[in-house]
């Protein structure tokens, strides 16, 4: 039974990716607290990529809310923690309203007055923030609050019917042997992190006659114009997920079955790693250091520019000299790395 009086919220971050990052510390966080009622706050695109796992008891959903009415929904459910692994000043203000007695989180946004737990984010001398991996900052919050966080594992669940779903949408996939690669040309960031998608186009055409792959672009709905350009620079049909309206489960299952995974430094990254994917991970203006996670069957390619990394979402250059300098051929050389071996066993 649970405990009444010990109720946690958990307030997720919102991008994709960081959402990944931050499952271990979810899992240590119920681990510690196996007795209260944890709840997780997010937007419905987070629900759905953690879903369904044993990390909370309830989800409490914010779209379109505004901050009155989510510290009114905050207030109705006499929460006694807030844990926040989102890092505006309005997440923090919005605990504070709603009155919830304890509040932890970084003090960052000038919201430090608003916690009553405080965790300083690590700064170089210069007093910008020290690159350090996204998993062990989330992690950090999880040991501030008595956890376990040695299993350090990004972990993502895949629901079955899910999965029939999208054979039935990928016909094609299911029926055939040749290996599955998804390529992942955007970017929630900005397009400063995207690799041209000419040579995404070329390394599909590669794929296809080196290895007769089935080669899936994949790409979030705003994406679609990339797909489609790399569809139609291929010389070969490939099969764009933005024509298959993929669900974000069914997109789950889709990589779970994938062979390998080429990917600017976006989220569909890290859900490629916490399914145990093979990958190539292109880097640009984003130092690898605030997503490093020492999975061993990634292979990652940084390119080289004296501005790099600069951290912004579109590059202010007349050339984007950073991701110019990741060739074809780079990519091309690592994939042969992973294609060459045997198959990885589906993540199902």
């Amino acid at each position: 039974m649970q405990n009444a009086k010990n109720k946690i919220l958990v307030w997720l971050p919102s991008p994709l990716g960081d959402a990944v990052l931050c499952t271990p510390a979810l899992r240590a966080i119920r681990q510690k607290f196996q007795s209260s009622q944890i709840s997780f706050l997010a937007a419905p695109a987070i629900r759905e990529i953690l879903s369904p796992n044993g990390f909370n008891d309830k989800w409490l959903q914010q779209e379109n809310a505004t901050i009155f009415t989510t510290v009114k929904m905050l207030k109705a459910e006499n929460f006694t923690k807030a844990v926040l692994f989102k890092n505006s000043f309005a997440s923090a203000l919005t605990v504070f309203m709603a009155k919830i007695p304890s509040r932890i989180g970084y003090t960052r946004e000038a919201r430090g007055f608003l916690l009553t737990e405080k965790l300083y984010p690590p700064k170089s001398s210069n007093t910008k923030f020290k690159p350090i991996s996204m998993l062990d900052y989330y992690l950090a919050i999880a040991s501030w609050l008595g956890a376990d966080v040695i299993d350090r594992k990004l972990e993502i669940p895949i629901d079955p019917q899910a999965t029939k779903s999208m054979h039935t949408k990928l016909p094609e996939i299911e029926t055939s042997k040749a290996p599955t690669v998804i390529i992942v040309p955007g970017g929630a960031f900005g397009p400063s992190k995207c690799w041209p998608a000419e040579r995404f186009a070329e390394i599909a055409n590669r794929l296809v006659e080196n290895y007769k792959a089935n080669v899936i672009i994949s790409v979030a709905p705003q994406e679609k114009q990339i797909a489609e350009k790399i569809a139609d620079l291929s010389k070969y049909k490939l099969i764009n997920s933005a024509e298959r309206n993929l669900t974000i489960g069914e997109l789950k299952s889709l990589f779970a079955i994938a062979e390998l995974v080429i990917t600017n430094d976006t989220g569909p990254r890290h859900m490629a790693i916490a399914l145990e994917r093979k990958i190539v991970s292109l880097f640009g203006p984003n130092s690898p250091q605030w997503t490093q996670t020492g999975y061993e069957n990634e292979i990652q390619i940084i390119g080289k520019a004296d501005c790099a990394p600069c951290a912004k979402p579109i590059c202010k250059r007349k050339e984007h000299l950073c991701m110019q300098s990741i060739t074809v051929d780079m990519v091309c050389s690592a994939t042969k790395e992973f294609l060459r071996n045997e198959p990885i066993s589906p993540a199902l």
